[in-house]
C-alpha cells in the first residue's frame, strides 16, 4: 500500500484564523501547489496526508484548527517528536512518496526525508504531480 504526502503551507483560509473552527487540511491550506497536490491525489483515489509542522501527519480525514508554525522555528526535540509521529502514522504503509518543489525545499523537510524511516525504509521523492498515480 502507498501513500503520497507533502509538507505544508503557510498560505491558510484567513477566515478561519482565531475561530477555533477545526477543518480537514483541503479546507485550511491555499496555496495552489497543495491545492493541486490534493486534487491530484483524489482525483487518482490515492492515499495521501500533509505534514504538518505542528501537528505532524495529517490525513484527510482528520480534522485541526489554523495554526501558525513556521518550519524554522520548530525545535530540535519537536522536530523528534514529528518525526516520531510519521514513522508511527505510516507504518502500514509499504511505499511512502514524498511531493516537493526542488526550489523550495526547506531545510526541516529535507532533514525529515533522510532520517524518518516508516516501516525500516526510505521515503520515495517525487517532483511532479504526474508521480501521482
Amino acid at each position: 500500500m502507498r501513500i503520497y504526502i507533502t509538507h505544508c503551507t503557510d498560505t491558510k483560509k484567513e477566515s478561519l484564523k482565531d475561530t477555533g473552527v477545526e477543518v480537514p487540511p483541503d479546507e485550511l491550506y491555499t496555496a495552489r501547489w497543495i491545492q493541486r497536490f490534493m486534487k491530484k491525489c483524489k482525483e487518482t483515489r490515492v492515499n495521501w496526508a500533509i505534514f504538518s509542522d505542528l501537528y505532524g501527519v495529517w490525513f484527510p480525514w482528520e480534522e485541526h484548527m489554523w495554526y501558525e508554525m513556521p518550519p524554522n522555528d520548530v525545535s530540535l526535540r519537536q522536530f523528534t517528536n514529528l518525526v516520531a509521529d510519521l514513522e508511527r502514522k505510516l507504518q502500514d504503509y509499504d511505499e511512502v512518496c514524498f511531493y516537493y518543489n526542488p526550489g523550495r525545499f526547506h531545510h526541516l523537510y529535507r532533514m525529515l526525508v533522510q532520517v524518518a524511516r516508516p516501516r525500516g525504509k526510505k521515503m520515495k521523492l517525487i517532483t511532479r504531480f504526474d508521480d501521482i498515480t
